[in-house]
């Protein structure tokens, strides 16, 4: 007797063209035809290629299957099989949704199918949309409940933009697909999740939102999709936390691969179709979609602890039972993508910035994931390669290694934002901190930060102060946006403080938050829902105005 074949997501959709779409899901057997049919009665016929995916893994933190606590199953990381089928739907109309049906056949003739979805080609100039602005999931508690928020308020959405951390182990496949939690990313995105959410004993199932199926998703590389020294640990949770500077693993691995012993973005890069840029190919890119010039940058760094303790491989400092083996030594909060000045991603950004295609667009709109603006931990210390410090006893052996990051020479501030603002960009997308705030510019340039998603880490406003350290060099900023702004109050519904005077963010781990850019009237909106009612309305809390 032979089991019923299952696909292992619903098909999304990636990288649309004015007369096409791609069409991507994924199965757990290789099978022996891929196809999505489409068009009028389903008539018409596009079928797909498989790849396998070359590095996704469960470990002794996984959570599916039979595995509910760890090591049950898994004691280390062990491969798991998963193939990719795309497909290319041709043919196609701008402005004329189709519908398609995507179907997988095994090598013994059993065949699954997916229900029926819509597709449409890249928008034509003018054409007014709703697009969802989104970031750090991260299988996170609120999630689901925000993406099933997002369909019930305003519909099925014409693209998704992510701001980065998409998970969080990218090479632990159940993150992305089967977490039997119930919260995993693609579930979630599809209206297939199952997130269970009990307060005060009223228990309250979330499913997600069944959104990227109908809409194409342009996402960008947050910590959380960048995995360290390949097999080198015992866990995949050990293995995404030992990234080091490309520089360091070519001194300490001449002749090896690079990028299995520094790091590596390959699992992301494997699941997902996006604009390629000659320079940066996925990882940085810009995309023409109707009104909007999309510009996404790779913008992320190693996050570490802040922590000072003798134990602490952290942002500021080296653990001291490692002092003497620079192998395992983390470099502090190292700069994934070079960004400054002269850079090669620097140098693509001004000229993508001088294109025609940038200059011509209705809406000029950068997204990227580590903060310029933040009332959140993550800002802190400054992006900007780590200053290492050595101090050694009168022999000559290590006492102590630490990091300070030069304030003025944070690459983002310093020197991308002003080549943004003369380039008249108008809104900036980004995320990270796990909260709600916007700044505006004194140029007029809106920055919005729209992360409290799934949970979050708190504000540096008022009372709470950032962790930082005392008595080094820099002047590490405790309270407010370090770079200078003053975060602005939501112009509609703000939450109140506890002195009753409106708070100009939210930082909540019961209320989520989704934003929506409508291109049509210019206006981005963004949205509360309190999961402690599950009966509430959602509030539009903000909106402002490219």
């Amino acid at each position: 007797m032979t089991s019923t074949p299952q696909l292992l997501t619903d098909p999304f959709l990636q990288l649309p063209t004015a007369t096409s779409v791609k069409v991507v899901w994924f199965t757990e057997f290789q099978g022996d035809k891929h196809v999505v049919n489409y068009g009028e009665n389903l008539l018409k016929t596009a079928f797909a290629s498989t790849t396998k995916l070359s590095r996704t893994r469960e470990d002794q933190q996984s959570r599916v299957a039979q595995q509910t606590q760890d090591g049950q199953v898994y004691q280390q990381p062990v491969q798991r099989d998963i193939w990719r089928h795309e497909a290319e739907v041709t043919g196609l109309t701008p402005g004329v949704r189709v519908e398609y049906r995507i179907t997988s056949v095994q090598e013994n003739g059993t065949s699954v199918s997916s229900d029926v979805f819509t597709l449409a080609s890249n928008p034509k100039p003018g054409t007014p949309l709703k697009i969802l602005l989104t970031s750090d999931h991260q299988l996170k508690p609120m999630t689901a409940a925000n993406l099933q928020k997002v369909v019930e308020t305003v519909g099925r959405v014409d693209a998704v933009w992510f701001a980065g951390d998409l998970v969080n182990i990218p090479d632990r496949a159940s993150e992305w697909f089967d977490d039997h939690r119930g919260g995993a990313f693609f579930p979630a995105l599809q209206g297939r999740a199952k997130y269970e959410m009990n307060h005060n004993g009223v228990k309250t199932i979330y499913t997600g939102g069944q959104i990227i199926q109908h809409a194409p998703m342009f996402t960008a590389i947050g910590n959380h999709e960048v995995m360290g020294r390949l097999n080198r640990k015992g866990s995949l949770n050990d293995e995404f936390n030992d990234t080091i500077p490309r520089v360091v693993a070519q001194k300490l691995y001449s002749g090896k691969s690079l990028k299995d012993n520094s790091f590596n973005t390959d699992t992301y890069e494997e699941i997902f179709s996006l604009p390629e840029s000659k320079e940066g190919r996925k990882r940085y890119y810009a995309f023409t979609f109707g009104d909007v010039r999309l510009v996404v940058l790779y913008a992320t760094n190693m996050w570490r602890t802040p922590g000072l303790d003798a134990e602490a491989r952290g942002v500021y400092r080296e653990a001291d039972k490692d002092l003497n083996n620079p192998e395992n030594w983390g470099y502090g909060q190292h700069i994934y993508e070079p960004i400054a000045k002269g850079s090669q991603q620097y140098n693509w950004l001004e000229q993508e910035l001088n294109s025609p295609e940038f200059k011509q667009a209705k809406y000029k709109v950068v997204m990227f994931h580590h903060p310029p603006h933040t009332l959140g931990d993550n800002i802190v210390p400054a992006y900007t390669n780590p200053v290492q410090i050595i101090a050694r006893d009168d022999v000559g052996k290590i006492k102590s290694v630490r990091y300070e990051y030069p304030k003025d020479a944070d690459y983002l501030v310093r020197d991308v934002m002003p080549l943004l603002e003369a380039a008249n960009v108008q809104f900036v997308l980004y995320g990270h901190s796990h909260l709600w705030n916007r700044f505006v510019s004194s140029r007029g340039m809106h920055f919005l930060e729209t992360s409290n998603v799934g949970n979050s880490y708190g504000a540096a406003w008022g009372e709470k102060k950032r962790q930082v350290p005392i008595g080094y060099q820099e002047d590490y900023v405790m309270v407010g946006d370090p770079n200078g702004l003053e975060p602005i109050v939501p112009a509609i519904a703000p939450l109140l403080g506890a002195d009753g005077q409106p708070m100009p963010y939210i930082t909540s781990n019961d209320i989520t938050v989704f934003s929506i850019f409508d291109t049509g009237t210019g206006t981005i909106s963004s949205y509360r829902f309190d999961t402690r009612q599950p009966e509430s309305e959602v509030v539009k809390f903000d909106e402002f105005s490219l």
